[in-house]
């Protein structure tokens, strides 16, 4: 089994920085994709960021110029960099991971969310 946990959250004023990071434990072989996800009160989920093994990025146009997606490989970590954070930047915000695990069979995990909240 894997597991993710998500820290770094909190609050913050508009304006300001947080930075999330993502630990995923348990039986892995290889981590591919990992991603961030948010969802605000009453939408749905959405994703914000996503990175590959290898260190290629995709952002939601929303957080391009703001946010960054980093990962350490050997640490099983994701990253998540926010700058010059928004109020509607306001949600809960879960990390990701495609895991291979020894017998070559992926699987899709999730941690279980941090909050960011911004004031304005």
């Amino acid at each position: 089994q894997v597991q993710l946990v998500e820290s770094g959250g909190g609050s913050v004023q508009a304006g300001g920085s947080l930075r999330l990071s993502c630990v995923a434990s348990g039986v892995i072989f290889r981590i591919d994709a990992m991603g961030w996800y948010r969802q605000a009160p009453g939408k749905q989920r959405d994703l914000v960021a996503v990175i590959s093994r290898g260190g290629i990025t995709n952002y939601a146009d929303s957080v391009k110029g703001r946010f960054t997606i980093s990962r350490d490989n050997a640490k099983n970590t994701v990253y998540l960099q926010m700058n010059t954070l928004k109020p509607e930047d306001t949600a809960v915000y879960s990390c990701n991971a495609q895991v291979v695990n020894y017998s070559a069979r992926p699987g899709d995990y999730w941690g279980p969310g941090t909050q960011v909240t911004v004031s304005s």
